[in-house]
């Protein structure tokens, strides 16, 4: 059993949730995390973007639209117990990669150093590990 496995263990049985469980909803948001935020590698520069970027470039609606997967991550992450400071930080990142995303071009590219998505999933990981 590996050193992230038996934590894992010790969390989920502090917790309500099954060791083999909370593993399979950490890898599931890890998937959508990399299919939002890293999911293509764009040639020559070698700069990883996902679906958030690419709904980014559709004026109004793009970046709005890639709320929902965010906030779904969000959702699991209450639904998991993660502690309230944890999710409003969460939120925070949510909302900056929103807000970063409604300025016009500059904000598609700062889009693509912020990766909202998979820091939330990251620091949901590192939580339940601890």
């Amino acid at each position: 059993m590996t050193t992230e496995t038996t934590n894992i263990h010790t969390a989920a049985a502090a917790g309500s949730m099954p060791a083999r469980d909370l593993t399979r909803e950490l890898d599931g948001l890890e998937a959508i995390a990399h299919r939002m935020d890293t999911l293509f590698r764009v040639p020559v520069v070698g700069v990883r973007v996902g679906l958030d970027s690419i709904l980014g470039l559709i004026p109004g609606i793009g970046d709005t639209a890639a709320l929902a997967p965010a906030a779904y991550i969000l959702y699991r992450a209450h639904e998991m117990g993660a502690p309230k400071h944890m999710l409003a930080r969460m939120g925070v990142n949510v909302g900056l990669d929103w807000l970063i995303g409604l300025v016009p071009l500059v904000g598609d590219l700062a889009d693509i150093g912020f990766k909202a998505n998979r820091r939330n999933v990251a620091m949901l990981r590192r939580h339940f590990e601890a």
